[in-house]
């Protein structure tokens, strides 16, 4: 399946399902997977969740820019980012030059749902679960906004179509317009 010679990054917010689909693109354009979360977590042996615990969220954010920075760019990949990437204007910019950035958006239900089932999301461990996601998209989804170039609304979706609803509006994506 040819997409051309860009990358396909996805962004939004925790619960979208950004590394599921990254797999599915992966298994479906032969494109290599770089998952930044996975990368930080494996470069510093603990799981995210441990990194903001032990060293704080300023030290994981230097650490994804660092990340964004040191992936390859010369062929075409999957980049699967943290949903916290959009936070800098740095990792933004980052983003728009590795490739076809795609937000991958949801309702704040759907959200909550897969949300609710995952225990290791450090900005979530507050008093007020909801609340906090609630604040967290009204912070970021201007940046998310800004950041892409298409937008995929993901509720009621499973990762197989929203991975072909990508591939399809890509094709027809006018690359550097």
């Amino acid at each position: 399946m040819k997409l051309g010679d860009r990358s396909i990054v996805l962004i939004g917010m925790m619960g979208t399902g950004k590394s599921l689909v990254g797999k599915v693109l992966e298994e479906k354009t032969g494109f290599p997977r770089f998952d930044t979360d996975e990368m930080i977590s494996l470069r510093l042996r603990m799981p995210i969740d441990e990194i903001f615990a032990k060293r704080g969220e300023e030290y994981f954010r230097n650490q994804e820019t660092e990340t964004l920075r040191s992936l390859p760019r010369k062929e075409p990949a999957i980049i699967v980012t943290g949903g916290g990437i959009v936070l800098r204007a740095e990792n933004i910019d980052l983003l728009k030059q590795m490739g076809t950035v795609v937000w991958l958006d949801a309702d704040g239900a759907t959200l909550r749902a897969r949300i609710r089932r995952l225990r290791d999301r450090p900005l979530l461990r507050t008093a007020n679960p909801r609340a906090s996601l609630s604040e967290l998209q009204q912070t970021r989804e201007p940046l998310y906004r800004k950041a892409s170039d298409l937008r995929v609304d993901v509720s009621q979706k499973n990762p197989e179509e929203i991975a072909e609803l990508i591939m399809k509006n890509i094709r027809n994506f006018p690359i550097g317009e």
